[in-house]
């Protein structure tokens, strides 16, 4: 019987056994499965470094044991067999025991701060926009106020125009330029002056005053020609002349003038209409310039000499104004200098009338300022003489364009009649 007890011991022992030893089994293949899955290694050779580490791993805690630690282990159990081979197969685990649980309040004060950042941007761009649109209020109530000032200027300016048509009508002056502004060679150079590049002129040529006290009064009487009109060149039209017709040229604008000034003004006035620009149009002063003589020294009464022209500009151009409710073709008047910025003065073209001749185109020009304003274009101050030194009164008048009607420039001849005959008349 006590045979029979032993066996029945052994056997249920060796059952223990065989259970234990297929957990084992179970568990190291778990195990195994995990690390294979894991795929850091070979599953098999994750197994014998294990076993290699837990081999040192022991030996290592079965000599330093009594250094490590005073206190006795406790007692090895199942559970704590079990987390030490998890913790060991999956460090994870250990490591998060280790991180501390996280401070929502920093989230809390995060977020409140978020939230009052996020307050502070609203009402930062609510400013903004209660600014911009202060702003374009403002803008708007100057932009009605500027329209406002823009439509009385507009009144202004409309009635200005109208008193300068009753001025001009009434034989008043428009405007009433400063004198003192005139002794300023700048503003004089600027607002009077086109200097040509082949010249060059100063103050001491340029002097308002000195311009200005020159007598240009026609000092004999009526009776005899005082003011000869002649046409360098004589072929020049306008933008609806028939060629060759000379009823549409500006010998005909000349014939205008003629008419006014002796019609109206009560001037003695001869127009020569002799053709120098026919066959060499570049020799045609030099053509005109004994004619001239001739009839000078047949007519030596005659002390105002005007050589009527029509200018040349690029076919965009149209210089028009208006005077008297007309479509009038501006003028310009012209001045030789005998002088280029070259060689200097030219010796053969000298001028002994050059002062009088700057005077008396300045005296000119400064009427139709005051009296037509823009009907004038700025006076061209060129390099050579253009036969202005026979009389200290000689005058080169460009009337139009190529781009203005015969009519528009036969209607300047009207203002600049009035002109000539309030620098001329005694």
């Amino acid at each position: 019987m006590g045979k029979a007890l032993n066996r029945k011991r052994k056997r249920k022992g060796n059952y223990k056994q065989w259970l234990i030893g297929i957990l084992g089994v179970l568990f190291v293949f778990v195990c195994y499965q995990n690390m294979a899955f894991l795929g850091d290694t070979p599953a098999l050779g994750q197994l014998v470094g294990y076993a290699r580490e837990e081999i040192a791993v022991s030996a290592w805690k079965n000599c330093m044991m009594p250094m490590l630690c005073e206190q006795k282990e406790a007692p090895l159990t199942l559970e704590s067999f079990l987390m030490q081979k998890i913790e060991g197969f999956y460090p994870i685990y250990a490591f998060s025991e280790t991180i501390a649980e996280y401070d929502t309040q920093i989230e809390s004060n995060l977020n409140a701060g978020m939230v009052a950042e996020n307050e502070h941007e609203n009402q930062k761009e609510k400013k903004e926009e209660e600014s911009k649109e202060e702003k374009e209020q403002q803008e708007e109530t100057e932009d009605k106020e500027e329209a406002a000032k823009e439509t009385k200027q507009d009144k202004k300016d409309e009635l200005t125009v109208a008193d300068a048509a009753d001025a001009a009508v009434q034989g008043g002056k428009v405007v009433e330029i400063p004198r003192e502004k005139l002794n300023d060679f700048d503003y004089l150079l600027q607002n009077f002056y086109q200097v040509d590049r082949t010249t060059t002129i100063d103050s001491s040529e340029l002097n308002a005053q000195a311009m200005l006290d020159k007598d240009m009064k026609l000092q004999g009487g009526n009776e005899n020609v005082q003011i000869l009109i002649y046409h360098t060149h004589s072929q020049e039209g306008y933008a609806d002349s028939a060629p060759g017709d000379s009823g549409s040229s500006v010998v005909a604008v000349g014939e205008r003038l003629t008419q006014l000034l002796t019609e109206k003004y009560g001037f003695h006035v001869l127009h020569h209409t002799g053709e120098y620009d026919v066959a060499d149009r570049d020799n045609a002063y030099s053509y005109a310039g004994p004619a001239l003589e001739q009839i000078l020294a047949e007519n030596p009464s005659i002390e105002v000499v005007i050589d009527l022209h029509r200018d040349g500009v690029a076919e965009g151009t149209r210089l028009v104004s208006e005077v008297n409710g007309k479509q009038t073709a501006q003028i310009m008047f012209f001045n030789g200098l005998s002088r280029t910025t070259t060689n200097g003065n030219i010796a053969y073209l000298a001028n002994p009338n050059l002062a009088d001749n700057l005077a008396f185109s300045f005296q000119l020009k400064l009427a139709a300022e005051e009296y037509y304003p823009g009907f004038a274009r700025a006076t061209y101050l060129k390099g050579y003489r253009y036969n202005l030194h026979y009389r200290p009164r000689s005058l080169l008048v460009e009337v139009g364009a190529q781009t203005n009607t015969y009519e528009e420039a036969v209607n300047a001849m009207e203002p600049l009649a009035d002109i000539i005959h309030r620098v001329l008349a005694p």
